[in-house]
């Protein structure tokens, strides 16, 4: 049976994924929470959604990528390189996203978390 990882909340630096602080990014792909090294919006790249990439479709049907503070659109690169990878992809602010997940977790989806600290 399926356990995926809880948001229980997030703050300036960080989040708390099950009951653990874990300072930073934050990245969920197989329902395995892990640090993500990017902070900024502008600064990602294809090679950040690495481990999703390379779980493939079977792991996740989407991304759902927190923006940070406010929604924004990612960049031009990372959308193409998830798209060719059969991927989707929704976005929107850090604290939409994280609440998002909850939800399409308790649905029984299958997806990638990628959430920007604020």
């Amino acid at each position: 049976m399926r356990h995926p990882p809880t948001v229980d909340s997030f703050g300036p630096g960080g989040f708390r994924v099950s009951g653990l602080w874990r300072p930073g990014s934050l990245l969920v792909v197989a329902d395995e929470p892990r640090s993500w090294s990017p902070t900024r919006l502008v600064d990602l790249t294809p090679d950040d959604f690495a481990p999703v990439i390379a779980a493939g479709p079977a792991a996740s049907e989407f991304v759902l990528l927190g923006t940070g503070a406010v929604q924004a659109l990612p960049p031009p690169e990372v959308r193409a390189a998830l798209r060719a990878a059969g991927l989707g992809l929704e976005f929107m602010s850090t604290a939409n996203a994280a609440q998002a997940w909850g939800v399409l977790t308790q649905q029984g989806r299958r997806l990638a978390l990628a959430l920007l600290t604020i």
